[in-house]
């Protein structure tokens, strides 16, 4: 059992912006940017996104857009760009980062240091707006 199958049971704390039957998203407790998002399936072992079968993958991306289109209302920024790196965490998942230029997505950037309160009121934001 990963991290994030243990996030989704509920068994650990996060910040949940967006859940549906078969996928969650919640705030990245290291982000890159306010409103920094992770978007896992909920069913799987798979720990890369291409070996996902069809319909997951397909749904992963659907609900992924959904997401993004919540995150970029509630916060201000020119695009949320999308990462897939699957290396530190052995299951599948998509960042999607709020962005204003093109260096937002480089990883080797600081990471933001939030209080819970603020990480708390922006998944809020972003669950107010999610459709």
């Amino acid at each position: 059992m990963t991290i994030f199958n243990k996030i989704v049971a509920g068994e650990i704390p996060s910040y949940k912006v967006a859940e549906d039957e078969n996928f969650y998203a919640f705030l990245d407790i290291n982000p890159m940017a306010k409103g920094h998002t992770l978007v896992v399936p909920k069913k799987t072992e798979e720990d890369y996104i291409f070996r996902l079968d069809d319909n997951t993958f397909a749904g992963l991306m659907q609900f992924s857009k959904r997401v993004a289109a919540a995150i970029e209302k509630a916060v201000p920024c020119k695009r949320i760009g999308i990462a897939v790196i699957g290396l530190e965490v052995p299951h599948t998942h998509i960042h999607l980062i709020p962005i204003n230029k093109e260096s937002d997505m480089n990883i080797g950037n600081p990471k933001l240091k939030l209080t819970s309160d603020e990480m708390a009121e922006i998944a809020a934001k972003i669950n107010r707006e999610f459709k």
